[in-house]
């Protein structure tokens, strides 16, 4: 797992990003949060370069940090940290991710297609269109998720959370959701077609998903 090392800004007490030293990341250095380096084009420089050249990255941390257009085609990502981060315009096939933190971080015109994601959490993140098709996302906390024009066709989610997740206008066609949960979820013009629905539990103490879902507006602004 990454190290939760502090920010070493007197009063700040986010987590600090890896330290990474000729292309290699120096896990008990201490450093500072992204928000407190002094030179964040150099440290983006080194930080993309890492992954780059590494098709195995284990105990990563980058909180809060954009990337934008990073091809991470099967890279294999163990134990990292991304709360908080923004991830625009990738497109990737292959992509692992294993006992990772996504939280409260926002996916914008990606494709992750046939994605193998397990043990990782998502809670509180934003996805507007973005591809998951043909992925294996099993054991994930998608808890208070918002995803928008997202499509997760032919995955599996086998004992997944949603829990108060907002779904609109996505689809989850041909979808494996033995023991996924839905509790006290929004899902708004959002397809099943295929999907085992009836192994869903969407209310406490009940399986299955009812036919029709009540739905709540939102504004575009309010979802990008």
């Amino acid at each position: 797992m990454f190290v939760t090392n502090k920010c070493q800004c007197p009063e700040c007490s986010a987590p600090a990003a890896s330290v990474i030293i000729e292309n290699e990341i120096i896990s008990e250095a201490p450093g500072f949060c992204f928000e407190h380096i002094k030179n964040k084009d150099e440290y983006l420089a080194a930080l993309t370069g890492y992954i780059h050249s590494h098709e195995k990255i284990v105990g990563l941390s980058a909180c809060g940090i954009e990337f934008n257009g990073l091809e991470l085609s099967n890279k294999r990502f163990y134990g990292c940290n991304f709360q908080h981060s923004k991830f625009l315009n990738i497109h990737s096939n292959g992509l692992r991710f294993r006992i990772c933190m996504l939280d409260f971080s926002t996916f914008n015109d990606c494709d992750l297609l046939s994605s193998n994601i397990q043990f990782s959490s998502f809670s509180g993140s934003k996805f507007v269109h973005v591809l998951f098709t043909g992925s294996d996302l099993i054991h994930n906390n998608y808890n208070g998720i918002l995803a928008y024009q997202c499509s997760f066709d032919d995955s599996d989610f086998y004992n997944s959370r949603f829990i108060r997740a907002i779904l609109i206008n996505s689809s989850m066609k041909n979808c494996n959701l033995k023991r996924t949960i839905f509790y006290n979820s929004v899902r708004e013009n959002v397809s099943f077609k295929f999907s085992n629905t009836r192994a869903v539990l969407a209310d406490r103490g009940k399986e299955g998903l009812a036919d029709e879902d009540g739905g709540i507006e939102i504004e575009d602004e309010e979802i990008i």
